[in-house]
């Protein structure tokens, strides 16, 4: 009898059924990103600047990024490559000291746009569908554009510095306005002046960007995907069999030991 095969690593004596023809998204190019973005200013809310003014010292607490806008142009004389203009908008916080009493904190906005260029090749069709509506007329869709599409995977920033500096002379302000999504995080008017004191951090921050475009692929088949195993009603399991069939978190006591066993 023929060994089933499931998905996963599959083994070289394993037998192909048949090759299916599958549309899906096609990876064309993609880059890695590592950056430490260095003493980005941050536009806190009114009632943080008003704290800032009185602060002494400044050092980090935590970040968010709330949101990714990403823009994607053909490059003039290059065909097939791309211009993807990325920029993140971060929520941060921060803890200032203004006397020997418990820190204050502070929150604001910051962001950072980068510019990769990336081969997306050429698409030269005008693809239209349907989407089903029970109960009324079948919504007509049509690409608009043959541009492919930009994913950017991002893990969580990381907050490296923070540090608060007094007037000067110069004027960084490099946000003349912030998405509705954006502004709907704080709960406070975000200042986009440059007058008073600035706070200034440093984020470190990893991710992947990549351009897509759906493609038609032949790729081997072996079956097709049914489940193994079977529904169960949690509500009629037995708690204490379901908990014995937890692992011992030994991660959770003893950090960096992910590779020993609970015996």
């Amino acid at each position: 009898m023929t060994e089933k095969v499931c998905p996963g690593p599959v083994k070289s004596t394993a037998c192909v059924k048949e090759a299916v023809c599958i549309h899906t998204k096609k990876i064309y190019d993609s880059c890695r990103v590592k950056e430490c973005m260095q003493d980005l200013r941050v536009y806190l809310t009114k009632s943080s600047q008003e704290i800032l003014e009185r602060a002494v010292s400044v050092r980090p607490r935590s970040i968010e990024l709330l949101w990714v806008y990403v823009d994607v142009e053909p490059v003039p004389y290059n065909r097939g490559f791309y211009n993807l203009d990325v920029r993140f908008f971060y929520r941060v916080c921060a803890d200032a000291f203004c006397g020997a009493g418990r820190p204050y904190e502070l929150c604001g906005v910051t962001s950072y746009e980068k510019r990769v260029i990336l081969f997306g090749g050429e698409g030269c069709v005008r693809s239209f569908s349907s989407m089903y509506v029970p109960g009324e007329a079948d919504i007509q869709m049509m690409e608009k554009s043959n541009l492919p599409q930009a994913t950017v995977e991002v893990v969580d920033p990381m907050l490296l510095n923070a540090k608060a500096v007094e007037h000067c002379s110069c004027c960084d302000c490099d946000i003349s306005e912030l998405p509705e999504a954006v502004c709907r995080c704080f709960n406070d008017e975000l200042l986009l002046s440059c007058e008073g004191k600035r706070l200034y951090v440093t984020i470190g921050q990893f991710g992947i960007i990549r351009l897509e475009r759906d493609s038609q692929l032949l790729i081997p088949s072996y079956d097709y995907c049914l489940p193994q195993k079977e529904c169960s009603c949690s509500e009629n399991d037995d708690p204490c069999e379901t908990f014995s069939c937890i692992s011992f978190p030994v991660s959770e006591f003893f950090p960096g030991a992910e590779g020993c066993q609970d015996g």
